[in-house]
């Protein structure tokens, strides 16, 4: 018996025929497709006021962990200019593939529109670095924003974390840890289409299962079996897959979105439910029609607009002074 599925926006659907869709992720094409190289960052920062440097942070292991930071031209240190909010941005791609460039157009308009410092983290890939790995790398690099504040130029109280697909939980998992560690404080978590729940067996898992797709269920389990390897049901950490986290108490303010039309729509929807449950703040959007990540792929449909407006109209309400708030 066929699965129905929720109807794919028109435009997206039109724009989604020119291209080639992934029939299987195995580790052939995984290495295939991390042969491909990222599109070159420079192309993105021409003719705009950015500062962009390289650094690296230790891991819990010693390990080296990239970060690049972008920042306001002339912002860090200068007299007279508040201090900035700050984005950590954690990529996406099942945690099996991307870089710190990965959909990094994303948080470079909050960049733009806020004046974010945007901070992206290269956290080691599965499954050469699965497990906790992933979630400790992208902890770390917050760990390292709040300590690097001034020199960063910027706020304490604004640091935001966000992230797409596997980086959505990713940054799921981060503010959890931080929730429960103490530190750093975080101001809000924006999760866009995020990756939340290791056991892939929602009702809308099921209806993008067989097929080609920009992400099946396949995929999404060749993906969490990359991350978690052996580790059964009751021995994965509810950091790596937050839907699993018993409390979803005291989390910061959360923004979450997906598409009607994607794997991970229901385990997003269920998160948001489960965080108002505990008493906490959540504003969801699904959209649509939309497929797993149709904004990044195609920012120039009506719909990825609207979605894209929308972030950013949370994310300004959330990084308004609170002198500016209070009026």
């Amino acid at each position: 018996m066929t699965t129905v599925r929720p109807d794919m926006d028109p435009e997206l659907h039109a724009l989604l025929a020119d291209m080639p869709l992934m029939t299987r992720l195995d580790p052939e094409v995984l290495a295939q497709l991390r042969r491909m190289p990222s599109a070159p960052v420079e192309s993105l920062l021409e003719g705009r006021r950015i500062s962009h440097r390289e650094v690296t942070v230790s891991g819990a292991d010693g390990a080296r962990i990239p970060l690049s930071v972008f920042s306001p031209s002339g912002t860090p240190g200068t007299p007279g200019v508040t201090a900035a909010p700050c984005v950590l941005w954690m990529h996406g791609g099942g945690m099996v593939m991307g870089d710190r460039f990965s959909q990094i157009d994303i948080p470079l308009e909050w960049l733009d529109l806020f004046g974010a410092v945007v901070v992206s983290v290269d956290y080691r890939l599965a499954p050469e670095a699965g497990g906790t790995t992933p979630v400790d790398d992208c902890y770390r690099s917050l760990l390292w924003v709040g300590a690097h504040a001034d020199e960063l130029g910027i706020d304490p109280a604004r640091i935001v974390v966000a992230g797409v697909s596997a980086g959505g939980g990713l940054a799921a998992g981060v503010t959890l840890m931080a929730r429960d560690r103490g530190t750093p404080p975080i101001a809000a978590q924006m999760l866009v289409c995020p990756m939340l729940d290791h056991r892939n067996t929602t009702p809308s898992s099921r209806q993008y299962s067989g097929g080609p797709g920009v992400w099946t269920r396949e995929t999404n389990e060749f993906c969490w079996r990359a991350v978690l390897g052996d580790l059964r049901d009751e021995q994965v950490p509810a950091y790596v897959s937050p839907a699993i986290a018993e409390d979803l108490s005291g989390l910061p303010t959360t923004y979450i979105d997906a598409g009607s039309a994607e794997v991970f729509r229901d385990e997003d929807v269920t998160y948001a439910g489960r965080i108002w449950a505990a008493g906490g703040q959540a504003e969801l959007h699904i959209w649509a029609g939309g497929f797993h990540g149709f904004d990044a792929l195609y920012p120039q449909a009506r719909v990825s607009s609207a979605a894209r407006r929308a972030r950013n109209d949370w994310l300004g309400r959330v990084l308004s002074p609170a002198e500016e708030t209070s009026e």
